[in-house]
């Protein structure tokens, strides 16, 4: 039996989670999509899947096994697409690590855009403030807001990102103006847990102000739950432009210590330097700059 496509009937019965709906998509007998699994099985060692009478599901050998077997058949396929001299249409499941601050309107807009654009595509986006392996965990792409590059990775820089201290008008009015450095006292911040700094710093560096020192009333990796917080006036926060710009529009929430002049954060797409650029990761970050 030809083993590459005993590789590409276990990845359809992976996604499917049937060996009916595989055999369906390479137009073969469900016998003979069962026969290659096994041929592949016999090769390499060890079981792929649990099998019942009404469910298949990935063993943990074939869960590994289904990543690595994953890339290697994108990668030959955007080979044979560059030898034929066209470029693949970009498909299948995009596993995009992002920041939890990416919950908001504009990028959901951006998302219906792209998925307009390229429908073929299934965005599978996990945001979370902390850093993952894309190896590892089997992600195509990070997008990550930085000061500096990873040295580790392959990037190309998106667009700036501006962060900004906001509050409430009433929870200045009940705790008073918060215009410059020398009205903290009064005054609790928001602040996001996973920079790495001092437990009572904000950001190193502030261009000409050092670190600063802020009296902390939370701390939270979750952006959302860092929004919500400052919009429930449990204290002033350090917020992304993108996540706010409706509430500045409105009133709800207003700039202070405007005086700091903060560092530009880029907003990164990255991905490992042995991994090939498939046309649905290359499609997703040419749409990313195009966009923003």
């Amino acid at each position: 039996m030809d083993t590459l496509v005993s590789m590409r009937v276990f990845r359809q019965v992976a996604e499917r989670g049937s060996f009916i709906g595989a055999a369906e998509q390479m137009a073969i007998s469900a016998a003979m999509a069962s026969k290659h699994v096994a041929h592949l099985e016999r090769h390499l060692g060890f079981r792929l899947f649990n099998r019942t009478s009404r469910h298949v599901s990935l063993t943990e050998a074939g869960s590994v096994y289904y990543e690595q077997c994953k890339d290697a058949l994108d990668t030959l396929a955007m080979a044979e697409a560059s030898l034929s001299g066209s470029v693949a249409e970009p498909r299948g499941v995009l596993k995009v690590t992002a920041p939890g601050w990416f919950a908001n309107a504009t990028v959901a807009g951006l998302l219906a855009r792209y998925r307009k654009r390229f429908p073929k595509v299934t965005l599978d986006l996990r945001l979370s403030n902390w850093r993952v392996d894309l190896v590892e965990e089997g992600f195509d792409l990070a997008l990550r807001a930085t000061f500096a590059e990873v040295p580790t990775l392959i990037v190309r820089p998106i667009c700036p990102v501006r962060f900004m201290f906001v509050a409430t008008p009433a929870y200045l009015k009940k705790h008073g103006p918060l215009d410059r450095l020398s009205q903290l006292g009064h005054h609790a911040a928001v602040l996001p847990s996973y920079i790495k700094s001092a437990q009572d710093k904000l950001v190193d560096g502030l261009v000409g102000k050092g670190a600063v020192s802020l009296p902390i009333a939370m701390k939270t990796d979750d952006s959302t739950l860092a929004y919500q917080s400052v919009l429930a006036e449990v204290g002033f926060g350090y917020l992304p432009i993108w996540l706010i710009e409706s509430d500045l529009a409105a009133g709800r929430l207003v700039q202070v210590l405007s005086e700091l002049e903060k560092p530009v954060i880029t907003l990164y797409a990255a991905y490992t330097s042995r991994k090939y650029l498939t046309p649905k990761v290359r499609t997703f970050i040419d749409f990313l700059i195009e966009s923003l």
